[in-house]
């Protein structure tokens, strides 16, 4: 078996948030919308799509998405659309627009023992749902760093109390994606 290991970089934020995976190179794009939902620290409620090239892949919609059709991310195995050295586009939230860049970093053989997926390492926390994209994201960040702010206490109260954008929980996304069937 053929394992793709794949940077995911979340465009648009500085400093960058990331994550490094490895999955089987055959597994369909459904799964790999659950993976790196996990890996990034989404929580699927959003609508998502997968772009390469001029190919849309996602949830099966008999509305055009972006100006094409769309084909059904269940039935689309990722070995047959990228290759080591190919960039994906996943955006998730097109309300917000969060734009993950996939880069199929290597083709590696599986190592026996060994469960995937599997996620290598990653930085920074994954901006909180709904919280208007990058733009939203990073006025969120000044808010929340200037507690003179005028909406310093109802941005905390909204995020749930503390926030720390340089967070990364390495065990934790394992401890996800090892759930996962």
């Amino acid at each position: 078996m053929e394992i793709y290991q794949i940077k995911i970089t979340l465009k648009h934020i500085r400093p960058q948030v990331w994550r490094r995976i490895q999955v089987p190179a055959d597994i369909k794009l459904g799964k790999l919308h659950r993976i790196l939902q996990a890996a990034m620290g989404w929580y699927d409620a959003h609508l998502h799509a997968f772009r390469v090239g001029h190919e849309t892949y996602g949830v099966s919609n008999p509305d055009p998405l972006f100006g094409t059709e769309t084909e059904n991310e269940r039935n689309v195995r990722l070995d047959r659309i990228a290759a080591e050295g190919d960039q994906l586009i996943y955006e998730y939230d097109f309300g917000d627009g969060w734009e993950h860049e996939l880069l199929i970093e290597q083709v590696l053989p599986a190592e026996k023992g060994r469960r995937y997926p599997l996620c290598l390492s990653g930085k920074r926390a994954c901006p909180p749902e709904d919280c208007g994209g990058p733009p939203g994201y990073e006025h969120l960040l000044e808010v929340l760093r200037d507690p003179k702010h005028e909406r310093h206490e109802e941005m905390r109260e909204w995020i749930g109390g503390e926030f720390d954008p340089e967070a990364f929980d390495l065990t934790a996304v394992n401890w996800e994606l090892r759930r996962m069937k």
